[in-house]
């Protein structure tokens, strides 16, 4: 399985799930805090409670927005270039929600981006969920794991994994970190997998 099976997050990763959340909160009345823009906690960006925050952020993951979320960066070149040119397939793991409606949603949203046969698996969490016992069925199989969150990205290499960490402000502390490397875009990442 190691060999053509790279496990990808969506959010912050394939998905510029920041972008479309801030535009979402400003059509609904929600100004961000310019002072906290690089902020990964939407209640610190937005100067809401954690109560608040996790509110309005299940309401959007479960809104039809999240059928038109943007790419990240130049996700699609090179996410199609490992499928197409490589072999590599993608399992996504994504802590999106429980809602079939919005898990559907999300679907079609990767197949129209990066085509109806990048994908082989969609696994679906709960809006903020923890991924380590999804993390676990892969243990020991060295896939690429590919996250912008550390913890999650620590709890796949802790698992055998080969963790990549999506840069973004909120885990640019972690860039000395020799054990899980943060890289800035999927060409780096290409470049990585296939040995360029």
């Amino acid at each position: 399985m190691k060999e053509k099976v790279i496990l990808t997050d969506c959010d912050g990763v394939l998905l510029d799930w920041s972008y479309a959340f801030d535009q979402w909160m400003k059509r609904h009345g929600y100004d961000m805090n310019p002072a906290f823009k690089d902020k990964y906690a939407m209640a610190a960006r937005f100067g809401l409670s954690k109560d608040e925050s996790r509110r309005l952020i299940r309401m959007f993951n479960e809104s039809a927005t999240i059928r038109k979320l943007p790419p990240l960066r130049d996700a699609i070149k090179y996410v199609k270039k490992l499928h197409e040119e490589h072999g590599y397939v993608f399992h996504a793991i994504t802590s999106l929600s429980n809602d079939q409606y919005a898990q559907h949603l999300r679907t079609k949203n990767l197949i129209e981006m990066f085509g109806p046969t990048v994908f082989e698996k969609y696994i679906y969490l709960d809006c903020g969920a923890d991924k380590d016992e999804v993390l676990m069925q892969y243990a020991d199989t060295g896939c690429w794991w590919v996250e912008d969150k550390y913890a999650n990205a620590a709890c796949g290499w802790g698992f055998g994994l080969n963790p990549l960490l999506m840069a973004h402000d909120h885990n640019a502390n972690m860039a000395d970190d020799k054990d899980i490397p943060r890289v800035e875009n999927w060409k780096e990442i290409y470049e990585r997998v296939v040995g360029v």
